[in-house]
Parts: structure tokens; C-alpha cells; sequence
């Protein structure tokens, strides 16, 4: 097991996020309001204020992990549902194939995310697109994307973080040059998105579509040494 750190440009403060800011305050208007007026319409604002505050506190999670980081394993980059799994050629990434294993992320999954393995960052390139559900395979091409690519000891892999309908924004702390441990905090996506690994055609697939993942945890594939 390895100690789960960020990297060293991570920058993100709960305490400095405008969702969390926007739905405490609100929780704190209509509580005041309650506490002046005592209004029937006024208690269901409060109550829906602070559901939306303690959905988005949960959302915004990043739970501590014990990291196995094992040399030769792919593990998730993300928490979520492996949604498809298939072979595909990245004519603008070195014009090389792979295997695409994507994961959908819901409002309710932990949603930072951590490198699969251990290499260096050769490039990051920020694709601005479209919403499109992130369930749905077709954004992958045309939606607002940042993808990492990972220097490994068995090849280049590529980490897509895809926005969808709700997630409009993706945000990567990374830089280029930067060693990165298996398992580690690189980046997050807001709400609902989907995020996609890219492994080397001889990766031994060891997840199958439908299978709950947990980053930096679940093994989905493995190169024999």
C-alpha cells in the first residue's frame, strides 16, 4: 500500500467553491427568514436549500485511500460504472491504437481524478465542445474534453476527462513533465461527467461493462512483465 497524495500544483479549497459558497448562503437567507416569519412556503425553501447544500458537500468528497499501486496493474482513474469497453485508433495522438475502457461517473460517485499508473506526463490538450450526455459514447469526440498523456513503462496511455450535461467544467492540476505515482489526485470534473482510459491493444482487460469502479482501487487491466 502507498500514501494517496495530490499533485503538486493541486489547488482546489471546498471552502473557496462557488457551488458550496452559493447553496450555504442561500441555507443561511432562508433559515433567517424562517426564524423571522416562520412562513410555510418559507420552510420549504429552507428545506430545499439545505438538501441541495448537503448534495453538493457530498458531491464534492475525496475520500483518503490506501493505494496497492502494483507496477504492471491499470487501475480506474475514476469512481463510476464502466459504460463501454472497445478498440479504437487516435489518429491525433500518435496515430496509435487502443483499448477505450469508458466510465460513466453519476452526481452521486466521487469524482476526482487519479492516474491509473506510473509515468510521466508527455502532453495535456484541452478540447471545447459540446454538453452531450456523458453516458453516451459519442462524447468522447465532441464534447468539452481535457486529456492527459501518460508515459508509461509499457507504452503511452491517454486519461479523458469528458464534461456532460450537468459537468461544465473539467479541471486538470497536472503539468507537463510531471512523474505521477499510481493511484494519485491529478484533477476533478463538477457533477455528472464521464472520463475514459486509454491502455496499449496488448493489455489484458480485466473489467467487463456494467462493473462498479473506485479510482485509484480497481484493477482494469494488467501487462505481464
Amino acid at each position: 500500500m502507498s500514501k494517496d497524495p495530490y499533485v503538486p500544483g493541486w489547488s482546489f479549497k471546498k471552502t473557496q467553491e462557488g457551488s458550496i459558497l452559493a447553496t450555504v448562503i442561500s441555507s443561511i437567507i432562508t433559515g433567517t427568514l424562517v426564524g423571522l416569519y416562520s412562513h410555510w412556503l418559507l420552510w420549504v425553501m429552507f428545506c430545499i436549500s439545505m438538501a441541495l447544500m448537503v448534495l453538493v458537500f457530498y458531491f464534492f468528497r475525496d475520500p483518503e485511500r490506501e493505494l496497492p499501486g502494483c507496477s504492471n496493474t491499470f487501475y480506474s482513474p475514476g469512481d463510476g460504472v464502466v459504460s463501454d469497453i472497445k478498440s479504437i485508433r487516435e489518429k491525433d495522438f500518435q496515430d496509435l491504437e487502443f483499448v477505450r475502457i469508458g466510465i460513466f461517473l453519476s452526481i452521486f460517485d466521487v469524482h476526482v481524478q487519479r492516474s491509473s499508473i506510473r509515468g510521466e506526463i508527455k502532453f495535456i490538450t484541452h478540447q471545447i465542445g459540446k454538453n452531450l450526455p456523458a453516458y453516451d459514447p459519442g462524447a468522447s469526440i465532441e464534447n468539452d474534453q481535457i486529456v492527459l498523456g501518460l508515459e508509461s513503462s509499457y507504452g503511452l496511455i491517454l486519461i479523458k476527462q469528458i464534461a456532460g450535461i450537468l459537468a461544465r467544467k473539467c479541471i486538470n492540476y497536472a503539468r507537463v513533465g510531471d512523474q505521477l505515482e499510481s493511484g494519485q489526485r491529478f484533477g476533478l470534473i463538477k457533477f455528472g461527467s464521464r472520463v475514459e482510459l486509454y491502455l496499449p491493444t496488448r493489455a489484458l482487460i480485466l473489467c467487463q461493462v456494467g462493473d462498479k469502479v473506485k479510482g485509484g482501487l480497481t484493477e482494469l487491466a494488467v501487462i505481464e512483465d
